[in-house]
This record gives structure tokens, C-alpha cells and sequence, in this order.
């Protein structure tokens, strides 16, 4: 499958952006997938990720409540929608595919090329 993610753009500290990530192929609903951020100078981290039926949602910690991640098959496209954003939310944010819903990136086989993502205090 391939990953196409976009949505990212600057934006003021408490404001909104909705990431979305286009996958080809109808495959698509047999993928969990997952959001992974990567801010400058550090490494790449898991931020969400949903089942292929939207059944079950799993989020880092720090950010259930500001991100929701949600998806539409009909659409191949996950989204997330990032709320009440902060200066460290800044990074560039990528999808990911994987057969079993995981928050370990290296186990993800299918990812995006990124959309960056800019929170000016």
C-alpha cells in the first residue's frame, strides 16, 4: 500500500490542523495504521493509531484529549485532527500501514513521505 499524507501547514499556539493520509489500493481497510511524529533533533515517536474498523484507538499519552485519529474506508484516509496545538507539537507527522495495530514504528511496514507541522508560540 501506499501512503500519501498531507494537511500539515503553520498555524498559531492553540489553534487546529486535520492531517490526512491517502492510501491506494483496496487493500487499504486491511491496514491498522498510525501517526509517528519526528521533531528536530529528536527521535521519531508514536502518536496514534486505529484498527482497520476503527474498533479500537490507542494514543501516547500526553496527547489523548488535543488528537483524535479517525478513518474512512470508502476514502482510504486516515485523519488526525490535532486541537489546542502547542510550539512542541511542532514536527514533521507521518502515516504508517501495518497489518496489527501497534504503537512500535519498527514494525510498521508501509509509511508516508511526512507533512510538516509548524506551532508558533
Amino acid at each position: 500500500v501506499q501512503l500519501q499524507a498531507c494537511g500539515g501547514g503553520s498555524v498559531q499556539a492553540g489553534g487546529s490542523l486535520r492531517l490526512s493520509c491517502a492510501g491506494s489500493g483496496r487493500t487499504f481497510r486491511n491496514y491498522d495504521m498510525g501517526w509517528f511524529r519526528q521533531a528536530p533533533g529528536k527521535e521519531r515517536e508514536f502518536v496514534a493509531a486505529i484498527s482497520w474498523s476503527s474498533g479500537n484507538k490507542y494514543y501516547t499519552g500526553s496527547l489523548k484529549g488535543r488528537f483524535t485519529i479517525s478513518r474512512d474506508n470508502t476514502k482510504n484516509t486516515v485523519y488526525l485532527q490535532m486541537n489546542s496545538l502547542k510550539p512542541e507539537d511542532t514536527a514533521v507527522y507521518y502515516c504508517a500501514a501495518d497489518p496489527r495495530i501497534t504503537p512500535t514504528q519498527s514494525l510498521y511496514n508501509y509509511w508516508g513521505q511526512g507533512t510538516q507541522v509548524t506551532v508558533s508560540s
